[in-house]
């Protein structure tokens, strides 16, 4: 009896998903179709500025004592999309702060510390994006100070909503890691104005 009742339960959700999974993804296509048929792609430019945090943790105070650091720092981003889901783009951060760091990435035993005076850390971007609102980079660059310079590789993710006249505001997340030296990672908000778009 409790195996009969069971079935007919399993049965019932069963159709019950097959019924909500046709519909919803029956709408979504719809949806699709009618966001395709309003908006085709041209190529166009983007210059965005953003107002960051960037986290290091293998960050030192006066007294050599490892503490956690949060920077401010400014984010610069000219990006170029040349297909509706690829852009490449030249992705600027500019920390605007001194701190002291420990290579940790270093080879050896002794780990430095070093000065970093305001960086700059330039990096070439590709970027997907598999809708309108996400993307996700990846990009090798440097950090530029006046002590020392790395080589670095920078992933991360922003999600953007358009506004009127061209207008987008975004949010990112961004993980570098400088090679043979220290990582951080970054989170910021912005607003981006494209130029060239139909």
């Amino acid at each position: 009896m409790l195996n009969k009742t069971t079935g007919r339960i399993y049965n019932w959700f069963r159709k019950i998903f097959l019924l909500v999974t046709f519909f919803l993804l029956s709408g979504y296509s719809n949806i699709t179709a009618q966001e395709n048929k309003e908006k085709s792609f041209s190529p166009h430019h983007q210059i965005g500025l953003s107002i960051n945090h960037v986290h290091v943790f293998e960050g030192r105070d006066d007294e050599g004592n490892r503490e956690v650091l949060s920077l401010p720092a400014w984010g610069l981003d000219y990006t170029f999309q040349f297909r509706e889901k690829w852009a490449i783009g030249l992705h600027t951060d500019f920390i605007i702060e001194k701190f002291k760091v420990e290579k940790n990435l270093a080879s050896g035993e002794d780990k430095e510390t070093v000065e970093r005076s305001y960086p700059i850390a330039p990096a070439l971007m590709g970027i997907y994006k598999p809708n309108e609102h996400w993307s996700f980079l990846l990009g090798f660059g440097g950090e530029f100070a006046k002590e020392e310079n790395f080589f670095l590789t920078r992933a991360g993710t922003e999600y953007g909503y358009e506004l009127p006249k061209g207008w987008e505001i975004f949010g990112t997340v961004s993980y570098d890691f400088k090679w043979n030296a220290y990582d951080s990672w970054g989170i910021g908000l912005g607003i981006a104005k494209n130029f060239g778009k139909k």
